[in-house]
């Protein structure tokens, strides 16, 4: 009886013994995947999606994954997936994409997300030793219907939105509202933009038991409409009509025509643009106090040239714009600023951050004559004179160890 016991014992020992070999070389022979997507949830894919291998760092990577997004005319998000192949799969490259809804949940686009991914990986997994494990399934309750939908709306997505925010203590409150509403149509011929906005925004300082308040007001209307003319070239028109308490104007009213050439074809817009607009047009402003050019209102010929850069690759990406404008009737009167956001994996582990804003102001018309009281200038409640502002950004990321990083655990996570 206790040789037969040792027996079955020994039979369930190697049972399980072959059981864990063959899980340990389907993780071994799994896919190793770069999942590069700053905004993905991927503790969620990681969970849904468990049958690669997911590594830190591209260069050990059998399938580097771009995933970029951009605004869609539904008010969603078009999603884009670029499969890039390296090491054995050098060459063997595929794009996805979904397009996701103004009122889809977070839920909901995580779930399309994971679809797609395992869709792409298909073929990729297909030629490895795991392909035996592989299984494809349809499901036809969601297959699409052959009836013509007709759009009620004709295309077009609209928004509203209200919010408010306070705060305070013994010696100081704040208190903040804003409105906005927007109106978008967009289709491959056209797109049409229109929002209004507007903002209050109250401090009070109570010192020596006497209130100081300062108040902060502006509003604005825009209108946009662009016609596609063809792969590269694009016209519109794009009018304001705008109020700023701290800016010294009552309303100002600007119109302008523009043209935009792409270098490259718009249907590549999701991994690399360098586009050059060109906008002349007509500016009137009312001023709240006259002008240091002794001006309670004022038209002017504006022009307003901007080029723009964004690329989206394996090593990282580029978002850089260099904008300037004047006016024709004074050349001196004019505004130049460069911004630059870069991310790029210098070396295996290490990764750089640059953002910077730089510009310089000489078109400061609207600044009040009177100039501002000590008061307003600590409280920061009119613009005041200055020929350059500035900001920047710096960061540096070092990870190192396993490049395996399969392992989701949320327990005490934020």
């Amino acid at each position: 009886m206790k040789k037969i016991i040792a027996l079955l014992l020994f039979t369930l020992f190697l049972s399980i013994l072959g059981e864990a070999q063959t899980t340990n070389n389907s993780r071994e022979n799994a896919l190793k995947i770069f999942l590069d997507c700053n905004f993905c949830d991927l503790s969620h894919i990681k969970k849904e999606i468990s049958f690669v291998n997911y590594v830190r760092d591209t260069k050990e990577a059998q399938v580097h994954i771009l995933v970029t997004r951009q605004s869609a005319g539904s008010g969603g998000q078009e999603y884009t997936f670029t499969f890039l192949g390296q090491l054995n799969f050098q060459g063997t490259n595929d794009t996805l994409s979904f397009v996701s809804q103004a009122d889809n949940t977070s839920n909901e686009i995580r779930a399309n997300q994971v679809r797609v991914l395992q869709l792409g990986l298909v073929y990729y997994i297909a030629h490895t030793e795991n392909s035996k494990l592989l299984t494809i399934g349809y499901s036809e309750k969601n297959k699409p219907s052959d009836e013509i939908v007709e759009d009620k709306w004709n295309s077009w997505v609209f928004s509203l939105g209200a919010s408010g925010y306070f705060n305070g203590d013994s010696n100081y409150s704040y208190i903040n509202a804003n409105g906005n509403a927007s109106a978008e149509k967009v289709t491959e011929k056209q797109k049409i933009e229109l929002a209004v906005n507007y903002n209050h925004s109250q401090s009070t300082f109570i010192i020596d038991n006497v209130p100081y308040i300062t108040l902060n007001k502006s509003s604005f209307f825009e209108y946009l409409q662009v016609w596609s003319i063809n792969n590269h070239w694009s016209a519109g028109v794009n009018a304001f009509i705008s109020s700023s308490s701290y800016s010294n104007k009552k309303v100002a009213f600007s119109g302008f025509p523009a043209i935009e050439y792409n270098l490259f074809p718009y249907s590549e817009s999701t991994r690399r643009q360098l586009r050059f607009l060109l906008k002349t047009g007509y500016v009137y402003n009312f001023y709240n106090t006259t002008t240091i050019y002794n001006k309670t209102e004022e038209g002017l010929f504006k022009e307003r040239l901007s080029i723009s850069y964004e690329t989206s690759k394996k090593w990282g990406t580029i978002n850089s714009s260099l904008a300037g404008s004047l006016y024709l009737h004074d050349l001196s009167k004019n505004n130049l600023s460069l911004y630059t956001s870069v991310r790029i994996r210098i070396i295996k582990g290490l990764s750089l951050r640059l953002s910077s804003n730089i510009s310089l102001i000489h078109d400061q018309l609207y600044l009040p004559l009177e100039g501002a009281s000590r008061d307003e200038i600590l409280l920061r409640q009119n613009q005041l004179s200055t020929q350059y502002s500035y900001w920047g950004s710096v960061g540096l990321t070092y990870t190192f160890g396993s490049i395996y990083n399969n392992i989701v655990n949320p327990r005490f996570g934020d």
